[in-house]
């Protein structure tokens, strides 16, 4: 996950993860805090120094929201009201600063608000800026409640997928009366053929023009999300690839349609 100019945190399998400066090629920070392996890591645009991270299932179906410079666990997202399961995906909102949304093996969307009255969960994020004592004197704070139970955020509405063969555009409904419940409307589906298994994630470019998503043949499907109804702009295959396309990156724009794979455990330019 790439941070800033030289910065990029590395995921690994174990429940450590390492920022590394790449300009002078060496670790910048270490950070243990997740029970087991975890699944993925996104970077606020607003604010590069925050980092939310999930983890696999092992006593620890949490997520973390990092500063990563200082070193500090600011929040953690969990407990009553958190996942019941593992968490597989998470998202900053690309306005809503305050804003996160998240998903697991629970069957469960949820989005959450560091923005309460109440507990002023903004104010620990504020104060991890200015903190100069041991990151271990912190006072991480638990957020119990999601904003409403239902990744990437396309304005404020969500794309999704689970194990069924589609991509689904959705429009949560917050009842601001009574926090914790919400409604929503499917928008528009995306479908992919043979992608009915757990652990594909799609990717957007930076203008969310186009989302591409691998199946488990191998095959890659290219949608245009700003059109509706939705249109199928590119179906790639290649003789040689015949396992599951667990995850794409697209290029910055997305027009020149570059993707980087993940397949049998290896990256695949293509």
């Amino acid at each position: 996950m790439l941070m800033g100019p030289h910065l990029w945190w590395l995921e690994e399998s174990t429940r450590y993860s390492q920022v590394i400066d790449a300009g002078s090629e060496k670790i910048h920070k270490s950070f243990v805090g997740h029970g087991d392996s975890i699944n993925e890591i996104r970077t606020q645009t607003l604010k590069p120094s925050l980092v939310i991270s999930t983890s696999k299932v092992d006593q620890d179906e949490s997520i973390q929201l990092w500063n990563v410079h200082i070193g500090i666990c600011i929040l953690i997202f969990a407990r009553a009201g958190g996942h019941h399961n593992e968490v597989l995906s998470l998202d900053f909102h690309p306005s809503d600063i305050y804003r996160i949304v998240s998903c697991g093996m629970d069957n469960t969307v949820k989005i959450w608000s560091m923005k309460d009255k109440i507990f002023k969960f903004w104010t620990y994020v504020e104060k991890s800026f200015t903190w100069t004592d041991l990151p271990s004197k912190f006072p991480t704070k638990y957020v119990q409640f999601p904003g409403t139970v239902y990744f990437w955020w396309l304005g404020d509405f969500i794309l999704s997928k689970s194990v069924d063969n589609e991509i689904i555009l959705w429009e949560p409904k917050v009842k601001e009366q009574t926090p914790g419940e919400g409604v929503v409307d499917v928008l528009q589906k995306y479908p992919i053929p043979e992608c009915d298994i757990w652990f594909i994630k799609f990717s957007c470019d930076f203008h969310f023009n186009i989302a591409a998503v691998g199946n488990r043949e191998g095959k890659i499907f290219v949608w245009e999300l700003q059109s509706s109804p939705p249109i199928l702009t590119a179906r790639l295959s290649h003789p040689q690839s015949k396992s599951p396309i667990r995850q794409t990156a697209t290029s910055f724009d997305g027009r020149e349609q570059n993707f980087l794979l993940y397949q049998r455990g290896a990256m695949v330019a293509a």
